[in-house]
């Protein structure tokens, strides 16, 4: 047990310390063994945190449960990984909220490749199948290394598993309840293919978490998290898939979406994410590609060239701020003195007129 993150899950048995507040700890102390050894002032001038909590984790609380829960692991061939050890994920821990543990089955390695997020509605239409199949075999073609990301659920989730297997790619399910379990169960065969294939299935729930339906949505940030971008595939106007893009915008993460009939209701959430700007539209494997700049070497694919859009003072202002080398969102925040919603509509204009493209790492780079 002594590869085991004993202190990083005991953390997470803590009463009362959510998500953020554990990562916000991490990084006020580097690590979850130096937060077991602070004092209660440390912990409460240090980090902020409340005197109640402060005093729990003085008292070693959560230990007794880590030990248990590390047990269940070995038993179970599952893998905890801590957000401080080399083999987390690193798109995932530049998330605000990353899990301070990951509970793994299958290849680790699949989790630092280039990853693609699929999602879409449970309800999936032929057309959604087809369009799973295609852009899942032409993602294929142009990146054979890519691994397929989504949730293991009913429909597009896992129409594009599937398509992954079939086209060759490792492929990456995320789920909401304690492994080795899978939710649904009609799955099971399906997450064991993908462990087989080189994949593998996450969940930041412990064997002693108590289900209650409620770990969905946060499930999605973790979609959203691992990958460089998100591909919407097929979404009605309101559903679970919208809420991963939604973090992964707020991730500044690409966003991707597959247009259909305006007539269609599985369609209306990817028009309207297209026609908001919040996604770029995309109607191959190929696209997905060239936007995630995964593209290179692929001399067949021909970029299209357009005029740029003529830029106002404010999008001209912050493009100055730019050089030859990719900048973070958070060195434009302060160079440009620029309020975080303010600066992302600016960000989302120059990318629009083809001044500036997003780079995975929320990184941009100028391109005129």
């Amino acid at each position: 047990m002594s590869s085991m993150p004993i202190k990083a899950i005991a953390l997470t048995f803590v009463p009362r310390l959510g998500t953020r507040a554990a990562v916000h700890l991490l990084e006020s102390f580097g690590s979850a063994e130096a937060i077991y050894a602070a004092s209660a002032q440390e912990l409460i001038v240090q980090a902020e945190l409340r005197e109640d909590v402060a005093r729990s984790i003085v008292a070693q609380t959560g230990l007794r449960e880590a030990e248990r829960e590390a047990e269940y692991c070995l038993k179970h061939n599952i893998k905890a990984i801590a957000s401080t050890q080399s083999d987390y994920p690193t798109l995932l821990r530049e998330a605000d909220d990353y899990p301070p543990v990951i509970y793994v089955r299958g290849n680790v390695d699949a989790l630092h490749r280039r990853c693609v997020a699929f999602v879409g509605t449970r309800k999936i239409s032929s057309y959604g199948q087809r369009m799973c199949n295609e852009l899942v075999q032409g993602l294929a073609e142009a990146v054979p290394d890519a691994v397929v990301v989504s949730g293991l659920a009913y429909g597009v989730d896992s129409a594009c598993h599937r398509a992954a297997l079939q086209a060759g790619l490792a492929t990456v399910g995320v789920v909401a309840n304690a492994l080795p379990d899978i939710t649904p169960t009609a799955h099971l065969h399906l997450a064991e293919d993908m462990i087989a294939n080189g994949g593998a299935i996450v969940s930041e729930l412990s064997s002693q978490t108590k289900q209650n339906g409620r770990f969905y949505i946060p499930r999605n940030r973790i979609i959203a998290a691992l990958a460089a971008g998100t591909v919407v595939v097929e979404s009605p106007e309101s559903g679970g898939s919208l809420s991963t893009a939604a973090f992964a915008d707020g991730y500044n993460r690409t966003i991707l979406a597959l247009p259909g009939r305006a007539t269609d209701i599985n369609s209306r959430g990817c028009n309207l994410l297209i026609r908001n700007r919040k996604a770029q539209a995309i109607l191959s494997g190929e696209d997905i590609a060239r936007e995630l700049m995964w593209d290179m070497g692929l001399d067949h694919i021909s970029s299209p060239t357009k005029e740029p859009l003529p830029l106002t003072d404010e999008e001209s202002s912050l493009l100055a701020l730019f050089n030859s080398d990719p900048i973070t969102i958070d060195t434009l925040l302060v160079r440009s003195g620029l309020g975080a919603g303010e600066l992302s509509l600016l960000l989302m204009n120059l990318e629009l007129s083809g001044a500036i493209r997003q780079l995975p790492g929320k990184q941009y780079e100028k391109l005129i």
